[in-house]
Parts: structure tokens; sequence; C-alpha cells
């Protein structure tokens, strides 16, 4: 049996250099290695994702918000990362990597519109596009394991179109983004445009969006607001007839709050969304994302 080799400072620093385990973690590692760099970093990364494992029932409300457009508009991408503290959040790294998972989610053609992601998400086992040895699942699990927080790819958006344009919007404060996608106009007017109704989204003026158009708020949302509004009218003491028809126009001021189309526009509440988007010849809202921090 070949003899112990000797751990000196230098080859503890190295390995906490090269992954970021804390010097206790390293020095074990190497003892455990018997000084093999390498294996001791596979020891510490085994270990770090059985951490992560552990993490994952923690609550992570802060992190980043990155949302971007390709330059002909017609890919967007917006993420949500999330990290348990806003240092963490704030971290260069942290913010490295989400930029680096929205590209990823950009190349990942699998994806076309929103998915809240869990740790058995099928994107979660695709090949990392910037390194196909890894997966997305074990790069946000290496984050976790490194940050000593439950890290969490929360939800993604990717929107692509060949016939239409796709806008995105920012909030300075990296909380808030927007996707939206228009169809019928192409180019610089149709991000143009997207930008605008993605702005107003990011707002959430007078409340945030929940459907494009009357149309598109399902049936059992409709329905449950309509009989919340029989019986708010009940309570008034309105006779059953009075009360539904009063519903009719309570049910018009619900639409005008939540859809999108309907709503007044943010800069401009003498005209509504519909209005602003007719000002682009051909243009129609298609979907849109919404994507606030650590929201429920």
């Amino acid at each position: 049996m070949s003899e112990p080799i000797k751990i000196t400072a230098s080859m503890v620093a190295s390995l906490r250099a090269q992954t970021g385990a804390g010097m206790g973690d390293c020095k074990k590692a190497l003892e455990e290695a018997n000084g093999d760099a390498e294996a001791a970093s596979t020891i510490l990364r085994k270990k770090g994702m059985l951490k992560a494992e552990k993490r994952a029932g923690r609550v992570a409300a802060e992190g980043q918000i990155v949302a971007w457009v390709s330059d002909d508009a017609t890919l967007g991408v917006a993420i949500e990362l999330n990290s348990e503290t806003d240092f963490v959040s704030r971290n260069e790294e942290f913010v490295a990597l989400s930029k680096l998972v929205a590209a990823h989610v950009g190349y990942d053609t699998s994806l076309d519109g929103i998915a809240e992601i869990t740790a058995d998400h099928a994107l979660m086992d695709r090949h990392w596009h910037h390194d196909k040895a890894q997966t997305l699942g074990e790069v946000v699990k290496a984050a976790a394991a490194k940050t000593g927080e439950n890290v969490a790819l929360r939800r993604v958006a990717r929107f692509s179109t060949e016939k239409g344009a796709i806008g995105c919007y920012l909030h300075f404060n990296g909380k808030v983004a927007v996707l939206v996608e228009v169809a019928g106009v192409t180019g610089e007017a149709g991000r143009k445009c997207a930008y605008d109704v993605a702005e107003h989204l990011a707002a959430g003026v007078p409340t945030v969006a929940i459907a494009v158009s009357k149309a598109d708020v399902p049936a059992d949302v409709v329905e449950k607001e309509r009989q919340f509004l029989i019986e708010q009218a009940t309570a008034e003491g309105k006779p059953q007839a009075i009360a539904e028809k009063m519903v009719v126009g309570r049910l018009e001021k619900y639409f005008k709050e939540k859809v999108l189309l309907e709503q007044p526009w943010v800069r401009d509440d003498s005209i509504t969304i519909a209005d602003l988007v007719a000002k682009t010849p051909g243009a129609s809202v298609v979907r849109f994302a919404r994507f606030q921090m650590g929201e429920a």
C-alpha cells in the first residue's frame, strides 16, 4: 500500500479555486482521494449535489430574471433563476449563470411557450448547451452546491415566430420581465409594437392581465367571476333577476381590468391596448409572458 500523500496548503487552495468549496471540505476531499485533485473534485461534486437536494425545500424568492430578443425579433426568451438571498442573486457568477441559462433556453428548440419548471421537468434533462457533458439540471444543482443556497430554475418562456415579431421589456430593477409576440407585422415595426405592449404589461395597470382577449379567458374563470358577482349583488338586496342584469355590466368592467386588449394604455388612458396595436397596420397580439420575481 502506498504511503498517504501529505496534503499541503497550496493543494487545498488550488482545489478551492477550482471548485469554490470550503477550505475544510477541500482538505477532507483531498485526504479521501489521497492527493488526487481530479478525484477530490468529483468527491466534492457528489457531496455538493446531495447537499443541494436537501436544500431544495427551502424558499428561493430572490434571484435574477433575464430576458432578451434576437436581432431580427423572431426569437425571445425570459427565465427566472431563483436563489434564497439577494446577496447571492447579485453575485457576479450567479448573474453570469442566469445569462447562460437564458442563452441555453434560446438554443433549445423543444420549447415554444411558457414552462413552469420542476426538478423532474424534461428541460432539466437536456444537455447543457455550453458543455454537453452536463445537463441543465446538473448545472443548477452545482450552483446550489457552490452558493450553499437553494438555487432553482423556476420558469422559462421561449417565443419564436416566422411571420411576426417578438418584443421584450425588462424593468430597470430586473424584477419584472415581459415577452410579447405580435403577428401580421415583422422587423422593427413589429418589435416596436410588441415592446410598447410589453412595457404596458410590466406596469400591471390597472391589474396584471390574465389573457390577450375576452375569448382567451377560460370559461371556468368567467363563470366563477359571474357567480361571485351574482352573490355580491344578491347580498346588496337585489332580486335575482335584477342581479343577473347587473352582472352583465360588472363583467364588462372585469374584462376591462383583466383582459389585455381591453385595458387602458398605461401611457395614455384615453385609448385601449387594442387601439394602440391598431396604430401598427396589420398587427395583432398573439401571446405574452410576464415574470415577476417571487410571484406566486
